[in-house]
């Protein structure tokens, strides 16, 4: 399946052939002299081009290129297309832009980011205030010229409220696993439009990966049911109101998920530690990319300095090598689910 990460701040060259295979392929010519020279070597490239054309490529040896391009924006929804396209039969072609690890909510597209962009066939978003640079490109593209998938617009009136200074929703709809069904299934029906030769097989691939999505919501619901706490703090922003409202947590958190704060008020971790002793807590959660130190605050300022920090995996840091190495949604959400097991215990 040909996958591609796109890097920002990156500018290559390439050589764009429309073949079944990309193949490129370099050989000196002879110098003639001659008419009858000339288009001797004219006929051996041309018959050389036409071999090159007809190789079909490495490893895909059923695959037809449908150039069909897909730009996701987060590894979530990076992940979902390349669980739903399995073997990827119609050789499209996946992009991850957010490769790196850099912070969605301060993210903006660089030059070959937009190009990038514009020369998709589906382009999958979050939505919401952060990718408010979305919009200039969408208008720029043209209406029709591009499938959009958009999350937030997805859940409609479902989609949360973020709780800080101005309206707007909360956009980490990806970390609630019913929500990630809901995605899903409109991921599946658009590549089914798209390529309705193979709309069979990921119909299929949907059924098999939405099992997963339900079993792993069940293990949530009967750890929570089970645990001893049914309440966490957080030092630290707060993107997981979705996880917390599907199996009805209590939370605590210095900042709300989209903010950029990075240092709490005294007041802030006053009250932290003080909740932290009344519900009786064992540890302070963190999140990915922390340096955990105001969750270590929180807890010198507490009771008991007998508790740890924990960390939950957000997915707003997952990079190209992470996705190289093996990562993958459901894996995330499982490890989750035994910090959480930990936490609550």
């Amino acid at each position: 399946m040909p996958i591609i990460h796109h890097t920002r701040a990156r500018c290559v060259k390439k050589c764009v052939f429309d073949a079944p295979a990309h193949v490129y392929v370099y050989f000196p010519l002879p110098i003639c002299y001659n008419s009858y020279g000339m288009k001797k070597t004219a006929a051996l490239l041309l018959v050389l081009l036409l071999a090159v054309y007809l190789l079909p490529a490495k490893g895909t040896k059923e695959a037809q290129d449908t150039g069909i391009r897909i730009m996701a924006t987060i590894f979530p929804e990076y992940d979902w297309v390349r669980e739903i396209l399995g073997g990827n039969p119609a050789g499209m072609k996946l992009s991850l832009l957010l490769d790196s690890g850099a912070d969605l909510h301060n993210f903006q597209p660089t030059a070959d980011d937009m190009v990038a962009i514009s020369s998709s066939d589906v382009f999958i978003y979050v939505g919401g205030e952060s990718d408010e640079w979305v919009d200039d490109i969408l208008k720029r593209v043209g209406s029709g010229k591009m499938k959009t998938i958009s999350l937030l617009d997805i859940l409609g009136d479902r989609a949360m409220e973020e709780e800080h200074d101005h309206d707007g929703h909360d956009e980490h709809v990806w970390l609630s696993l019913r929500n990630a069904s809901v995605f899903c299934t409109e991921i599946a029906r658009v590549l089914s439009e798209l390529d309705p030769q193979n709309a069979q097989l990921y119909a299929r691939n949907l059924d098999s990966y939405l099992k997963k999505l339900s079993a792993l919501d069940a293990e949530y619901s009967q750890t929570v049911e089970n645990a001893r706490f049914k309440a966490m703090v957080f030092g630290d922003r707060f993107p997981f109101a979705y996880l917390a409202a599907d199996y009805g947590l209590e939370c605590h958190a210095a900042f709300s998920g989209c903010s950029a704060e990075t240092e709490a008020s005294f007041e802030t971790i006053a009250s932290l530690s003080a909740k932290l002793d009344e519900l009786g807590l064992g540890c302070v959660m963190a999140i990915d990319g922390s340096d955990g130190k105001i969750a270590r605050t929180i807890i010198r300022n507490s009771g008991s300095q007998d508790r740890r920090v924990l960390v939950l995996d957000s997915m707003q840091s997952v990079t190209s090598a992470d996705v190289k190495a093996g990562s993958t949604y459901l894996g995330i959400v499982e490890k989750n689910l035994g910090v959480l097991s930990e936490a609550l215990n």
